[in-house]
């Protein structure tokens, strides 16, 4: 679904549909930024109301910050504030040192102050992002501040060092890391486990046996369930993409069996996930005793003997009976009534609570990518990556409920 007109922007999810933000825009140059900022808020469902100092005005004109945020630009103390009490969370960026310090100590100057008091009054969610050079940013007073705000329950996100500052990170990653902090507050909220990626087996020092995965849909998985303020741990194979998201704890598991090995650690840690995504493509066979050296070029034949591998799902599915557990089930050449049959006897054999069925035909281009096949007989048609990952959520919840 998108909107190709002037205003319009692509919908990418709904993880901040009926979330009215407050964005707060102080001076420095990554106000330039901010376009982009709140078109990707748009682009995720958020209504927006922006503040802006008189700093930032000088930089980029109300004007663009009202076309891009489609909303009203409060700027002065004449401005129509009362809509400013209906907001969920808070985005202060840029956040200048100077904006965190009169926030600190409550020093009401400027129509943007007078709106973060208030949100700090009603204890909503707020989410700095600084952004200054070295000399600013390394002072102990900016650390101090930061510690601050800290204490009162805020967030703050840097960026990387960069050209002898502190940038402002990337909009995707800002707007991502917002929508983790808001819906945290949702219900039924998971540490979740997922595997995803290809993974391969060592012929020698340099060739390998390995299946085809891009990564991409256990990426799109994993970054909306992130929004939608789930905890991630990610079991990374082989990937030709990547995340855009700033998620915390990834973890590189190229081959089987480190990726079972990391598994088993992870489900015996202090703090187990509770569910559990195979997303992963998992060699079915290894290579019996690889060459530490590399082959020598030039043979006619090469033979290589090859193992069933153990499976994933089996091994943690008996050791986490309780936790939910989805499973991924490729066929090729299988109709739908096949794949469906298929898809249900994985979770009678594996101890699944689903599986996400589908045919290789069908992975790039069909108006159905998958089906959702669960333990309670539910079958639903997932069009595309993104519907694949809400259904994920709901049930998630669901679960939870039982």
């Amino acid at each position: 679904m998108s909107d190709t007109s002037d205003i319009g922007v692509d919908v990418a999810s709904d993880s901040l549909e009926d979330k009215h933000i407050l964005v707060a825009i102080s001076g420095g140059i990554a106000v330039v930024d901010s376009v982009r900022l709140l078109r990707e808020l748009r682009r995720h469902g958020a209504q927006i109301t922006v503040v802006m100092t008189h700093s930032a005005q000088e930089i980029i004109s109300p004007l663009a910050i009202e076309w891009a945020s489609q909303s009203q630009v409060v700027t002065d103390w004449d401005s129509d504030m009362a809509q400013l009490d209906l907001v969920d969370a808070v985005l202060v960026c840029p956040a200048t040192r100077h904006t965190i310090g009169c926030h600190i100590h409550g020093i009401l100057d400027t129509p943007m102050q007078m709106a973060l008091t208030a949100a700090r009054g009603r204890k909503l969610p707020m989410l700095f992002v600084p952004s200054m050079h070295n000399s600013l940013s390394e002072d102990i007073v900016t650390e101090d501040l930061c510690g601050e705000l800290g204490k009162f329950g805020h967030h703050v996100f840097w960026g990387e060092e960069q050209e002898g500052r502190r940038k402002q990170p990337d909009v995707v990653q800002i707007v991502g890391l917002l929508s983790n902090i808001i819906n945290k507050n949702r219900s039924n909220r998971r540490r979740v486990a997922l595997t995803l990626g290809a993974t391969r087996s060592p012929i020698d020092s340099v060739r390998w046996v390995q299946n085809t995965s891009s990564g991409q849909t256990g990426f799109d998985i994993a970054d909306y369930l992130y929004r939608m303020g789930h905890e991630l741990i990610i079991l990374k194979g082989v990937v030709t993409t990547s995340s855009l998201l700033n998620h915390a704890d990834i973890r590189d598991c190229k081959d089987p069996e480190s990726m079972l090995s990391e598994l088993l650690n992870i489900s015996q840690s202090d703090n187990p996930p509770d569910t559990w995504i195979f997303s992963a493509a998992v060699l079915d066979y290894t290579v019996v005793n690889p060459t530490a050296e590399k082959i020598k070029s030039g043979k006619d034949n090469i033979s290589i003997e090859l193992q069933k591998s153990d499976k994933h799902i089996d091994i943690i599915s008996e050791s986490c009976k309780n936790d939910m557990k989805i499973g991924f089930k490729l066929e090729s050449g299988f109709s739908k009534n096949e794949l469906i049959e298929s898809a249900q006897k994985s979770l009678q054999n594996n101890g699944l609570g689903a599986v996400i069925a589908n045919h290789l035909e069908h992975v790039k281009d069909s108006p159905v990518r998958a089906f959702w096949v669960d333990a309670k007989g539910a079958i639903i048609d997932l069009k595309d990556n993104l519907s694949m990952a809400k259904v994920i959520d709901n049930k998630l919840s669901e679960a939870r409920d039982d």
